[in-house]
């Protein structure tokens, strides 16, 4: 089996805002005036066909079926792969900055930019993807980064211990911080251990211009190709035999020690307040909810993922067990509040869990202030604890369906009364 791809290329091209035809011209010139062996994998900068044409993106968005057919049809006419984001298209919501493989049978596979540019206002008009996973093709596991997710080793990380050995990475880097870019793809491919392509945009872009330097890096570092500033198409061979010799010495793709226990993510009001202030520093989002989950069951864990999904950090406020007996009743809580609180924390979309005894959640909301708050659904959010508190202080309520049936009295009660049979 076939584990990487034998060639690469970038084709850097000056990106036209809001001109998909212009530059779907020039994607033509580029390819046009070069000779590419079989099988190379040709990388295209960050939303390469549309720009970052925010008033008309949900719209351009609406033509990238069509732009994705014109690249399976020049990869099955000259047999080549093309790597490259395009908006793409989202039932009733923004469109996410999609990175697409596309082979001479079509689309193989995709993967959505993880990290919005909140400085460039990106989340006003794209929505962030989830499940960073390497994309499949016949050539091995692909590992994606679009522009900004090149500053987050973790998800290429990720991606790189699912068994990637290249690294794609479509982008719109600023000529201001072309250090960084050099910076950051040689040091994404030395700390995997991996080929890294990556394709930049070249160009005025508003009032500023885009860097180009497209490179093309092995795993140790060394520039195989570079790019100038303006239009042009680098290629290089990638040797996979070298690849697997450096990696047979010592592999730190493979290496994943588990980093140690979840206690520490149970804390007390006034130190969780201490180490938001910190986190708040660095301008990241805290997202707060509350419960009591007594029995945690596959609705819980969904409606948790959903509100981690809504910023950097979320916060679970737990009921304490004698704000759940007045609640609940004198036979709750099943599992007492140190069990249920350590069940939490071992949750990775949870960051950290406070208990309160009162009966609502009231006076933690007010001194934790926190950016989103969610809560169900169900909830109409006038009567959603805390939400005018939140909201006078630039916050956001969001409310989340639960996506499951499952409910803890019901658990309870299928214990209690199910049928049992006795040999």
């Amino acid at each position: 089996m076939k584990t990487l791809f034998p060639h690469a290329a970038c084709l850097q091209i000056e990106i036209h805002v809001g001109d998909i035809q212009a530059n779907l011209q020039q994607f033509r010139e580029l390819l046009a005036a070069q000779h590419f062996p079989e099988n190379t994998l040709v990388v295209l900068p960050e939303l390469w066909a549309t720009g970052f044409a925010y008033p008309q993106l949900a719209a351009l968005a609406e033509e990238t079926p069509a732009i994705l057919e014109v690249l399976r049809q020049e990869a099955a006419e000259r047999k080549l792969w093309f790597a490259g984001s395009l908006p793409e298209p989202q039932a009733g919501g923004n469109p996410c900055n999609t990175l697409f493989l596309v082979g001479p049978e079509g689309v193989a596979g995709s993967y959505r930019k993880h990290h919005l540019f909140r400085f460039w206002q990106e989340e006003e008009y794209l929505q962030a993807g989830l499940e960073p996973l390497p994309i499949s093709s016949p050539f091995g596991p692909i590992a994606a980064l679009v522009c900004y997710d090149l500053r987050f080793p973790e998800l290429c990380r990720n991606q790189i211990f699912a068994g990637s050995m290249l690294i794609v990475v479509s982008a719109q880097w600023p000529s201001t911080r072309l250090d960084h870019w050099r910076l950051f793809v040689q040091a994404r491919a030395v700390e995997n251990q991996a080929f890294v392509v990556a394709c930049n945009g070249s160009g005025a872009v508003g009032e500023g211009r885009l860097a180009g330097h497209s490179l093309i890096v092995d795993p140790i570092g060394q520039i195989l190709a570079e790019a100038g500033e303006e239009r042009e198409v680098i290629q290089a061979a990638l040797n996979e035999e070298e690849l697997t010799k450096l990696r047979s010495r010592f592999c730190t793709a493979g290496e994943r020690p588990w980093p140690g226990w979840d206690r520490n993510k149970i804390v007390d009001l006034k130190t969780l307040q201490a180490q938001l202030a910190l986190i708040r520093r660095q301008k990241s989002k805290v997202v707060f909810t509350n419960g009591c989950f007594d029995l945690l069951h596959a609705g819980h864990v969904d409606y948790l993922e959903q509100s981690r999904a809504c910023g950097d950090c979320l916060v679970v406020g737990l009921n304490a067990d004698s704000s759940m007996r007045r609640l609940k009743g004198p036979t709750r809580p099943v599992n007492n509040e140190g069990e249920r609180a350590r069940v939490l924390a071992a949750l990775g979309c949870v960051d950290f869990v406070v208990l309160f005894a009162e009966d609502t959640p009231q006076q933690l909301i007010t001194a934790l202030l926190p950016d989103v708050l969610v809560k169900g659904a169900d909830w109409p959010e006038e009567q959603i604890i805390g939400a005018a508190e939140v909201k006078a202080a630039g916050g956001k309520v969001r409310r989340i369906a639960f996506s499951s049936p499952c409910s803890t009295s019901k658990i309870i009660e299928k214990i209690l009364f199910a049928p049992r049979s006795y040999p």
